[in-house]
Order: structure tokens, then sequence, then C-alpha cells
């Protein structure tokens, strides 16, 4: 006899307690009247033929129409949410289920529920994360537009696996399944779209094992347009994925620029340029020094940045910023950045004796490139003082 699937209000395992169940099928809602009883209706007949014990959780986003009637009556449990949102629903959904596993798929009857079985199989021997994969499985005609299987997605994929090394074939298919463990490892908070990308980068940055599964994708049943607006959400991806990563969003462009700009100055002085007039003379070397100053700029904001979720995310932990902080001190980036400013000084001052005597700048490239360092080091000097404020919380762990 097939293990006992709960029913509306009737969640029980087979031995009658309330034990959780092996598996949760988490679907978010927002008027999917018209299919979130075929999918509910799939996911348990399927859970029924395959011994799994399970359960599925719908979470209504705010409907208005009967979505939670047609999925209780489907044999759902049904959960409000009014925090509108894909992610906001789904974090919530997750939170409710009882299962070991969790799997999450969208209620518009374009995923086949009918397949979790193997999402289930692979989780049993030992993969944390298993993800589908509709490009390298079918997509049906009419079920993906154009530009989604050929720029959108494989453009926004390719980008999150170049930053973040996860190889993962489709980052935004929304059926995928992991174990209780992985998600509480995982610390997610997105509440859109953006919490597909959110899966996979924090299951890569947390060393979680992630299978991929070819999988078929349906022409959904709506009767209206799909929740996805492809821009607006596709740069919520796009935003995301930077913001996880400050070494390429700050650190790399924020390199680049201070050495270029900084290199720049004393390169065309020594090529025999720099001259007052010319194409290489004062308004040329004033844009170096901005581009220097820009870099700067960004280097400190990727520094901020990695202290920040150094500290507020788990996943997001980096050794370097460890070491970084045991050998930092307010004293010691202030003496950095008085050393810079006196270096600059001593590099301005004939420059700026003979102006005030002649009212005439001899050399333009060496009191640029000093007035450069000068604000180089005064920025220095200024973020650490930034950075010993954002390490207060934790000055009593430290010795007096």
């Amino acid at each position: 006899m097939p293990p006992a699937i709960a029913q509306p209000n009737q969640f029980t395992t087979p031995d009658g307690d309330a034990a959780a169940f092996e598996l949760s099928v988490v679907m978010p809602c927002l008027n999917e009247e018209l299919t979130v009883g075929t999918c509910v209706e799939k996911a348990i007949r399927t859970m029924r033929d395959a011994g799994i014990v399970g359960e599925v959780v719908v979470v209504d986003n705010g409907s208005t129409d009967r979505s939670r009637e047609v999925a209780a009556a489907a044999g759902a449990r049904v959960v409000s949410h009014n925090l509108k949102g894909y992610g906001n629903a789904l974090r919530r959904g997750f939170d409710e289920a009882r299962g070991r596993f969790i799997l999450m798929g969208d209620a518009d009857d374009s995923y086949d529920f009918t397949e979790l079985g193997r999402f289930v199989e692979r989780l049993r021997r030992g993969a944390d994360v298993v993800m589908g994969n509709r490009l390298k499985g079918e997509i049906k005609p009419g079920a993906m537009p154009w530009h989604h299987r050929w720029i959108g997605n494989p453009v926004l994929s390719g980008f999150l696996n170049f930053i973040f090394r996860t190889n993962a074939g489709d980052c935004h298919c929304g059926l995928r399944a992991f174990t209780v463990d992985a998600y509480r490892r995982m610390n997610l908070q997105m509440p859109g779209m953006e919490l597909a990308s959110e899966i996979v980068i924090k299951s890569a940055k947390a060393g979680l094992k992630i299978e991929e599964i070819p999988i078929t994708l349906h022409p959904d049943g709506r009767d209206r347009p799909p929740h996805l607006r492809s821009f607006r959400d596709g740069w919520r991806h796009l935003r995301f994925i930077l913001m996880c990563s400050p070494l390429y969003l700050f650190i790399l462009p924020g390199l680049l620029l201070t050495l270029i700009g900084l290199a720049a100055i004393p390169a065309v002085v020594l090529a025999g340029y720099g001259q007052p007039s010319g194409l290489f003379g004062p308004n040329f070397m004033y844009t170096a020094s901005v581009v220097t100053i820009s870099g700067t700029h960004l280097l400190v904001f990727g520094l901020l940045a990695k202290l920040y979720t150094h500290r507020v995310d788990p996943v997001f932990v980096d050794p370097r910023v460890t070491q970084f902080l045991r050998r930092f001190s307010v004293e010691k980036g202030i003496v950095f950045g008085i050393a810079v400013m006196l270096a600059s000084i001593i590099l301005s001052l004939p420059v700026l004796i003979h102006w005030v005597q002649t009212y005439e700048v001899p050399s333009p490239a060496r009191w640029i490139f000093g007035g450069t360092l000068f604000v180089i080091g005064l920025e220095i000097m200024f973020a650490s003082f930034l950075v010993g404020i954002m390490e207060l919380p934790n000055e009593q762990n430290r010795r007096g």
C-alpha cells in the first residue's frame, strides 16, 4: 500500500504523527486559478505513485481569483503571504515546509511536477541542490520567448558562471530542489525573481554539492501575460550578481583605473611630453588625475563592501578579509595615508615655491601628480576611520 499523502488540513505521516515529510513541494501562487489545481494534483499523484511521503505547500501571494480554494481542494496546504514578490512567497513556503527535501516550482503548469521523483533521487544520493536545466532538456514551442532562450538566459547564466565559477547551465530555471540544511546554509533574502540567481550564487559560495538534470518546459496554462517582466527582472538579476561580487563591481575596475591614471602622468613626461601645450599637456594630466582618484574611490568602495558582506552573511565570509582585519588598525591606516600625503608634499613643494615667487608653474606634471597623491593619502586616512567605525561592534574582542 503506497504511503499516505497529506490531504487538505490533514498533514500526517503513515504512522499518524506530525513528523516531517520527506518532501515538501512549494509553489508560489498569484492568480493561478486555471493551473494551480493541475500542478498540485500532479505533485500529489506522483509522490503517491513513487512512494514519497510528502506535502504540497501553495503560498498565495494575494490572489484575487479562486486560486486558494482550487489549491486546497486539490490537496495542498495553502499559506497566505501578503508581502508581494516571487522571492518573498518562496521563502515563506520554504519556512513552512516540513519535509527533509524541498522542491520549488511555478503554479502555472509550465513545469511538469511528474518529474519530481528524479530530483528526490538525486537528493537521496547526496546532492545538496538539484537544478532543472531547460536548455539541455526540451523547450516546447511557445514555452519560452526567443529573447529569453537565446539572449537573456544564456547571457545572464554565462555572466554568473564567469564571476562565481558555478558551471550551472540554466541559472534561472524555476524547477529545483534542495535539502533543508542547504536552504538554511544559503540564508536566502531576495524578495523578487532574483532569488533564482541568489540560490545558485549562495549554493556555490557555501560549497554545496550542485547537480543538474534536463527537464521539459511547457507553455503555461494562463489566460493572461506572465508575471515576469523581461527587462525589469533581467536587470534585477544582473544588479544582484554584481552586488554579490565587490571584486568585479569595485575592486578590479578601481585597481585598473588607479594604475592607468597613476602611470599616465610619469609616462608622458618620460616620453618627452607634458608641456603646457599639446595633446599630452595639462588637460591630459588632469584627466589622468581624475581617473586615478575615481579608481581609488572604487577601491575604497570595494573594501567596504567586502567588509560589510563578510560581517552580515556567513555565505560571503572571506578568509582574506579575516586576515586583513587581523593586521589592520585605524592607526596604521592613518600613518600610511599621512606618509602618502607627505610624499606628495615633498614632490610638489619646489613647484609651489617657484609659483609663489614667479606666479608660474614650471612643471604642471609634477604639480598634478603630487596633488593626486595628496588626495589619495587623504582618502586612505579617512577610509581607515570608516573601516574602524564598521569594526566598532567587534572592538570588545580585541586586546586593550
